[in-house]
């Protein structure tokens, strides 16, 4: 039981990993969006299976909140925004889709060099995929520093959020409640200010790209 346990974990773990790949290379912002929730329903379900497997009841908690906040409030949000600002496509990036691929294969191999001491340190169950989760953060911050729009870049911090969710999951059976009702919060609340802020980009230059906040700078 243990051993299937574990294989399904290895299997929500690798779809992470998949998923993430997958945010880097798309160009559509609505296809981002159902990434980022597909995203979200695999955490949840990695969430429940070790909990499960721990009997950490905390868990239940932890995989409720996030079906709630990452797999239904935030997408809606989201879906909301790209509505009311009217866009559909981030054809714009700093680095060319191959380019980046490559470098996140590269990331990928450094966060599994880099997670494999700490991975026999902990207790885990789950401890085997501490290497893709910390690959999943590394490709969220690739996202997010190669798109030249502000809403690929949100999704790129939440996505984020997500895999230092699933690492903590990974490592140490999750976060303390406090701390995840705390972030879970901030989240929500972030994504409100990041919409007004968005809505205002789109105002003062009919565009979404960040590289014309350098004016306001020169201003």
């Amino acid at each position: 039981m243990s051993e299937f346990v574990a294989q399904l974990i290895n299997l929500l773990a690798s779809t992470l990993l998949i998923l993430a790949f997958a945010m880097i290379s798309q160009r559509r912002i609505l296809s981002l969006i159902h990434l980022f929730t597909a995203q979200g329903a695999t955490l949840v379900a990695a969430t429940l299976v070790v909990g499960y497997a721990t009997d950490q009841p905390h868990l239940y908690l932890s995989a409720g909140i996030t079906l709630v906040v990452k797999v239904i409030l935030i997408p809606l949000l989201l879906h909301r925004v790209i509505n009311r600002l009217n866009v559909r496509w981030d054809i714009e990036t700093l680095i060319n889709i191959p380019t980046t691929m490559i470098i996140g294969i590269v990331l990928v191999i450094f966060a599994f060099d880099l997670a494999l001491p700490i991975s026999k340190l902990s207790a885990s169950i789950a401890r085997g995929t501490l290497g893709i989760a910390l690959a999943c953060v590394l490709l969220s911050f690739l996202m997010m520093i190669t798109r030249a729009k502000a809403v690929p870049q949100v999704i790129g911090f939440l996505s984020m959020e997500n895999s230092l969710f699933f690492a903590a999951t990974s490592a140490t059976y999750g976060m303390p409640m406090v701390v995840e009702l705390g972030i879970a919060l901030d989240v929500l609340v972030g994504i409100l200010i990041l919409g007004v802020f968005m809505f205002q980009i789109r105002e003062q230059f009919d565009s979404l790209d960040i590289s014309h906040l350098e004016k306001l700078k020169e201003d």
